[in-house]
């Protein structure tokens, strides 16, 4: 049986370091209390499912050892250092063989069926993505093990530039798309998507 790994990625719900740029439009308070009830809502409905392992990426690194801090007790693991890429390249590569899909943690929509369908496309895929509305990506997944590090290099990362230049870099290998969902960065996408929930 194929091993499945959803990766979540987090960071310690702490004023002032979560959601900058959404909490540059609505306060950081505001966006503190949007962060956790995102992080406990989507640990809520996927971290649970049988169908596969969850596992908490966490950042800082010294946020994996605390128990306060995170809604639901889960296995966690940090981050590491690096820009996005390199932490996600890593995360992908260890472990054990299997398909392994990361998700934000600020992604209010997404379901058990919109992580299966990640996990189904990549099984005849060598990567995933889930686009995100605004050019990045909700969801990213590979096998364990290939090797992704020049993948996620010269990626203009918190931009709409982020899909195309990851796809660009994967431009030999066979790559599925799933569904389109927003991520919550700022406030005027979180405006948006409480306007059509």
């Amino acid at each position: 049986m194929t091993r499945r790994t959803l990766v979540i990625f987090a960071k310690a719900p702490v004023l002032g370091r979560v959601k900058s740029r959404l909490a540059a439009g609505i306060g950081s308070a505001a966006a503190l209390a949007f962060y956790r009830r995102t992080l406990a809502g989507v640990l809520r409905r996927v971290a649970r499912d049988r169908r596969w392992q969850t596992i908490l990426a966490v950042t800082p690194d010294s946020a994996a050892r605390s128990t306060r801090r995170w809604p639901m007790k889960l296995e966690r693991q940090s981050q590491g250092t690096g820009d996005l890429g390199a932490r996600m390249a890593r995360v992908l590569e260890r472990g054990r063989p299997g398909l392994v899909l990361i998700v934000g943690s600020d992604i209010p929509d997404i379901t058990p069926t919109l992580v299966w369908r990640g996990f189904r496309a990549l099984g005849a895929s060598d990567a995933v993505f889930g686009p995100a509305r605004d050019g990045g990506y909700w969801l990213v997944g590979a096998r364990r093990g290939l090797k992704l590090r020049g993948s996620f290099r010269d990626v203009r990362w918190s931009s709409q530039h982020a899909l195309a230049d990851t796809l660009s870099n994967l431009k030999h290998r066979r790559v599925a798309l799933v569904d389109e969902l927003d991520d919550i960065d700022d406030a005027s996408v979180l405006q948006r998507w409480r306007a059509s929930s």
